[in-house]
């Protein structure tokens, strides 16, 4: 089921498929040990470094939600995407990678959500922009919840504030928090933090007096746990796409198809 031949990373659907099939079961065996329902928890595929035609492959398989990490790659791979799937099954853009307050515009013209809110700059902006534009943003506040420094995100006792501050500003729309737990070859190791996570949700929900029902957490190595621990939304890449390609296997591919 790997990558198969083009140095745009076309995917077979019927493979994508499949991954998506097993993913999905795999998310209705967490959910029944942590009795929810498996209807409560969506998928993004994340493209990130992947080709539009694998993106295309991803819409064909039956999944519309996909995530990219770059607003730069977005601005060509969206369009493309678009051709190739069509109108009638355009999928939904979720910017799940850092967004810097100078890219606010472009994020608002691409992208349905964005899961990466980390300050008050960014969201006045994006709100200046969504505004501007005429349309309303669903976010994610961002938390580092391990607080990582090379990771972004604001920290767990700054993100009522700043859930509250986005909740007020016009044309965004406050649905939940994100975060990124950090890398470990075991998952269990990383349980605390989505339940960190969940627990700051709940916190902010009663005192603010705010819905939030998304909390976007939970990637390939990790995402079942994310479920048990409450995720509505788990962002997936390999686990769906196979390995990213490499400069080295687009080197190796153009010789082999030339």
């Amino acid at each position: 089921m790997g990558v198969r031949g083009s140095p745009a990373g076309a995917l077979d659907p019927a493979a994508v498929g499949a991954r998506l099939a097993s993913v999905r079961e795999r998310i209705a065996a967490a959910c029944r040990r942590a009795g929810r329902h498996p209807e409560e928890v969506r998928v993004v595929a994340v493209v990130k470094g992947f080709g539009a035609e694998a993106a295309a492959a991803v819409v064909r398989a039956g999944l519309r939600d996909l995530g990219e990490n770059r607003v730069q790659e977005a601005r060509a791979k969206i369009p493309a995407v678009r051709d190739l799937v069509g109108e009638e099954a355009a999928a939904t853009w979720h910017l799940v990678g850092h967004l810097q307050r100078n890219k606010a515009r472009w994020a608002v013209e691409l992208f349905d959500w964005v899961h990466s809110v980390d300050s008050g700059t960014v969201a006045h902006e994006l709100s200046r922009r969504a505004t501007s534009a005429r349309r309303t943003v669903r976010v994610l506040v961002e938390v580092n919840v391990a607080g990582e420094p090379t990771k972004h995100g604001v920290a767990p006792e700054a993100a009522p504030e700043l859930v509250e501050l986005v909740a007020s500003l016009p044309g965004l729309r406050v649905e939940g928090l994100m975060t990124v737990a950090p890398l470990s070859p075991d998952p269990e190791s990383v349980r605390w933090v989505f339940r960190a996570l969940r627990h700051l949700r709940d916190r902010i929900r009663t005192d603010r007096g705010l819905e939030l029902r998304e909390l976007s957490m939970g990637m390939t190595d990790d995402f079942e746990v994310a479920v048990e621990e409450g995720a509505t939304w788990v962002r997936l890449g390999r686990a769906l796409l196979g390995e990213r390609p490499t400069a080295e296997t687009e080197r190796v591919r153009s010789v082999r198809d030339s």
